[in-house]
């Protein structure tokens, strides 16, 4: 009956309040119903709390099926009563505001949540001494610094002696033991010669992440691309994830043919490298889909010759034909430009037990679509440390009726107490987002 009500809905309405409609419908379901083909490609009015979506290389569309969009936000001021969207049982509220370009948000072991501020060249401190959901400390650790945004603390574990931060051409790190709200000595250089991007070499992807592996043996590093397809001697050493040595020595390339991979991170039980990829523009409103995956080492994901598998760019049309079998596919694709960059792994307690590792990731928004997609924060479903291949809304409401922006979800951590934090350089805010509901 359900079904049928549901096929019945769809053919009355417009295709985009069908699918809103449906979202609806569908929350109140025993298990979650799941958007497919053209329904899961949408736009940001059909995004709600609680909508899932399964996109699958069979719903790819030919390069240029649609023209090429130049369409960037237009950023306003947060409109009174605009608030970020949870699902039900969650409570949203303005950790702290008034922030520099907050980016990457990482909690330290005592609590404490480090924030790089990239414009300002800034790693700020904030620290809620109280419990009360705002901060009570801000500090800033350490400036000077040059378009920070990956952090990292080493050893993995309690009582680490260093934090890490990763600059668009460097890795330095700082002296550091729990509490510190002031690095305690100036940088020391790890890795001095990461290309750069951005504002310091006339573009192309700047920011760098850093991660550790579990046992704190290796040094993860994100390098994204200089451009969006091309494949010269500018891209030498980008589009990949490096790998170092705690010293930032014995380098190698752990993966490749990755666009930009914005986001890093561990899994906490498996050990799996886990990245948050910002796919390349210019083929259409739907293609190439961003994604998120584990990375084992040596694996290639096309860039800039295929994408998602053995497709290949139709601007580089007859090149590397070796290497068209060995793309692989991604573990879960999403939307295509809705630019995903910082993610994490569930791993605090308040949330509701189905919540337990699965991964969040945070959507900025892009410019290269007709209809915009992004400004959200989605959950990946997983089983057993895989991913199902479907994702989540679950943070939304950052985009106006009209259409204009006013925030850009960057970082995304959990808090010690388990609450998930968010970065938003739209508005530059850090968001909380905790779970008052009943748990069954």
């Amino acid at each position: 009956m359900f079904q049928s009500l549901l096929r019945n809905l769809a053919s009355l309405v417009p295709a985009t309040v069908a699918v809103m409609a449906l979202a609806a419908l569908t929350a109140t379901a025993d298990e979650p119903k799941v958007l497919k083909g053209q329904d899961a490609l949408g736009d940001w009015t059909t995004d709600a709390p609680g909508v899932r979506r399964l996109i699958t290389v069979d719903d790819l569309p030919k390069p240029f099926d649609t023209p090429s969009a130049s369409n960037g936000p237009k950023v306003v001021r947060r409109p009174e009563g605009a608030w970020p969207k949870a699902p039900k049982g969650f409570k949203v509220t303005e950790f702290m505001t008034k922030l520099n370009q907050p980016r990457v948000i990482i909690t330290a072991p005592n609590g404490d949540l480090f924030v790089a501020e990239s414009a300002p060249g800034r790693i700020r401190v904030l620290r809620d001494a109280d419990g009360d959901g705002t901060p009570e400390v801000t500090s800033a650790f350490a400036s000077d610094l040059s378009q920070p945004f990956g952090i990292a603390f080493y050893p993995p574990g309690p009582n680490p002696t260093h934090v890490y931060v990763a600059n668009t051409g460097s890795v330095v790190r700082f002296p550091y033991r729990n509490g510190d709200t002031k690095a305690t000595g100036k940088p020391e250089t790890i890795v001095a010669d990461i290309p750069s991007g951005g504002r310091l070499t006339g573009g192309g992807h700047w920011t760098r992440d850093v991660v550790f592996s579990l046992d704190g043996k290796r040094m993860f590093v994100s390098v994204g691309s200089k451009s969006n397809v091309d494949d010269n001697e500018g891209e030498k050493r980008r589009a990949d994830i490096l790998v170092f040595d705690p010293e930032g020595k014995h380098e190698k390339v752990f993966g490749w043919g990755i666009r930009n991979p914005v986001g890093l991170t561990v899994h906490p039980k498996t050990g799996e490298l886990w990245t948050s990829v910002n796919e390349r523009d210019g083929l259409g409103d739907h293609l190439v889909p961003d994604y998120i995956t584990h990375v084992d080492e040596g694996a290639f994901y096309g860039w800039p010759w295929y994408y998602i598998g053995p497709h290949q760019d139709p601007r580089q049309k007859g090149k590397r034909p070796e290497l068209k079998e060995k793309v692989l596919v991604p573990d879960v694709l999403l939307q295509s430009h809705s630019a995903s960059l910082d993610m994490t792994f569930y791993t605090g307690e308040s949330f509701p037990k189905e919540y337990h590792l699965d991964a969040f990731a945070s959507e900025h928004g892009s410019w290269n679509r007709a209809r915009r997609t992004g400004y959200k924060v989605i959950r990946v479903p997983m089983r057993d440390g895989k991913a199902t291949g479907e994702y989540e809304d679950f943070l939304v409401g950052f985009v106006t009726p009209e259409g204009d922006v006013w925030g850009r979800p960057v970082g995304v951590a959990v808090a010690k107490d388990g609450a998930l934090m968010v970065t938003d350089d739209g508005s530059g805010t850090v968001w909380r987002v905790a779970y008052e509901g009943e748990k069954p």
